[in-house]
C-alpha cells in the first residue's frame, strides 16, 4: 500500500499533499487510540491500513466550519454513509 504515495492518484483522491498528510495523521491516532481498522489488517502496518482505508474509500477528510479548512480547525475523519 506504501506505492499509494508514489503516485498522483491517492493525493488527487483526497485533494491535495497537505490534506493527505491531515487524513492520515488523524486515522493513525484514532488506530493507535483502539479505534477499528475498516479493512482487513492482513498482517499489514497501521499505515498500510490507512493507505487501504483512503483507497477504497472507507475514510475521508471534511470540515465542519468551511472557513476553518484553511487551517484544519474542526476537521475529523469521518465514514461515510
Amino acid at each position: 500500500m506504501i506505492e499509494h504515495l508514489k503516485s498522483e492518484e491517492i493525493i488527487d483522491k483526497v485533494g491535495g499533499r497537505f490534506k493527505l498528510c491531515a487524513l492520515i495523521q488523524r486515522r493513525m491516532v484514532e488506530l493507535l487510540e483502539g479505534a477499528r481498522p475498516l479493512v482487513d489488517r492482513k498482517g499489514r502496518s497501521d499505515l498500510e491500513l490507512v493507505m487501504d482505508e483512503i483507497m477504497s474509500g472507507k475514510i475521508t477528510l471534511e470540515f465542519e466550519d468551511p472557513e476553518a479548512a484553511s487551517t484544519l480547525e474542526g476537521s475529523g475523519v469521518t465514514l461515510p454513509d
